[in-house]
């Protein structure tokens, strides 16, 4: 959500924002409904001010004996009633116009984020490691899993349908194990606090970090008008929702594994084979709640932990900053991570890491108290992937693949596979 105050004193950098997303000017729309909501404000208040005189002054005039003048003034007061009644219904009616259009808005990109109209105008910033060789022709991650007898789609179809996928044995559980490792690192080195939050949330914490309304179509509802999280960025940014926290409680930094559930209605045709886009996804997300001065080095913070975990997994990695065509709705800046695949010959988004500013935190009313003034000011909100469970697994099993068709272990995750160096059919 934006600020109505920063929108009034510089409609020409907000339109600036917008054009650099690829959208039209929309200031003046802002601007023109604030001023009708001002002006019946003021109205409003006027009325009130002239029904509280007229009121006290029936008392008067009843006092004097003078009937007449009471009624009139009796009959003033039940017109103003009715004018501040309309006026008020007037104002409630500008205010879910003006409210609808700011949420329909994305946030603004910083002025270092480069413009462009989709991901061939990202920028790469820095890449890890190198490609593995292979003295075969590796293949993508689905016949390989396949193969092994350990990922199974036409069973996940019959229960499920399209974008699902069944799991057994040692992929199973190293499902598992990439989320606990993945845990383990940001918990117990990062500082980030685990939690297990709900997968089922309300209207308005989908709102909050800004699902809702403009990609409804893209999430799965339930029958009692729950949304089934896309992400656990949604009740981990919410923790703090309707709060006044304390400067010195922040930072704030959550972490969380659970399933993630996406319609992924813009997606027909994409990714129709394989882990890479499915209706059910595990992630390990991060969330950090920081103050506005803290957020630009939170986000270089964040970013390099989930960066960590792909060094640790000895994977070989690009990391792109986004251009503003290809931003998230609720990021000001985002660095994508991308993994290299080589079953694909690609590289292939692994994690992204955004900054929103206090776009969320308008959404959610969360807000902190400054040490010096108490004056309550908005959080700062950063959410990205640290990292998506099964594309790790797709970039395990196309990198650590072996001419027999079995997978090496990845030295960092043999602890939590109980010492497993190789995963093989039956495995």
């Amino acid at each position: 959500m934006h600020d109505l105050k920063f929108i009034r004193e510089h409609p020409e950098k907000f339109d600036a924002g917008l054009k650099a997303r690829g959208l039209p000017a929309q200031s003046a729309g802002i601007l023109r409904l604030d001023a009708e909501r001002r002006q019946c404000v003021t109205q409003l208040q006027e009325w009130q001010k002239a029904r509280n005189d007229a009121s006290k002054q029936i008392g008067a005039a009843k006092g004097k004996g003078d009937d007449a003048a009471a009624q009139s003034l009796m009959q003033a007061v039940a017109d103003l009633k009715q004018k501040i009644q309309d006026g008020e219904a007037r104002e409630q009616s500008i205010d879910l116009k003006l409210n609808a259009a700011l949420a329909a808005i994305p946030n603004l990109p910083l002025e270092d984020v480069p413009q462009g109209a989709d991901e061939k105008d990202n920028c790469e910033v820095r890449r890890h490691g190198a490609p593995p060789q292979f003295s075969f022709a590796p293949k993508e991650h689905f016949d390989l899993g396949e193969a092994l007898g350990l990922m199974d789609f036409e069973t996940a179809a019959k229960l499920s349908g399209a974008r699902f996928v069944v799991l057994k044995g040692a992929l199973a559980r190293l499902e598992r194990a990439l989320a606990a490792f993945m845990l383990d690192l940001h918990t117990q080195e990062f500082g980030y606090t685990e939690v297990a939050p709900p997968l089922m949330v309300r209207d308005d914490a989908m709102f909050g970090t800004a699902q809702l309304p403009k990609f409804a179509e893209d999430q799965f509802r339930t029958t009692n008008d729950m949304w089934l999280i896309p992400t656990a960025e949604v009740p981990l940014t919410n923790l703090v929702r309707e709060s006044m926290l304390a400067e010195a409680d922040l930072p704030l930094r959550f972490t969380a594994f659970t399933p993630c559930f996406r319609a992924e209605a813009g997606a027909a045709g994409r990714d129709t084979r394989g882990l890479i886009r499915m209706h059910q996804f595990a992630k390990v997300e991060l969330v950090s709640i920081v103050t506005p001065e803290n957020s630009d080095t939170e986000h270089e913070r964040m970013t390099a932990c989930a960066e960590e975990v792909l060094k640790r997994l000895g994977l070989h990695y690009r990391v792109m900053l986004l251009c503003t065509g290809d931003m998230g709705f609720a990021a000001r800046k985002t660095y994508d991570l991308e993994v290299w695949l080589p079953g694909q010959k690609a590289f292939r988004e692994i994690s992204s890491c955004s900054q929103c500013g206090d776009f969320q935190a308008r959404r959610m009313q969360a807000r902190y108290r400054l040490k010096e003034d108490k004056n309550l000011q908005f959080a700062h909100t950063l959410n990205g992937s640290g990292l998506a469970v099964g594309r790790t697994m797709v970039a395990i099993l196309e990198n650590y693949q072996q001419a027999d068709g079995s997978i090496a272990v990845p030295d960092a995750l043999q602890p939590y596979l109980g010492g497993m160096k190789v995963i093989a059919r039956n495995g």
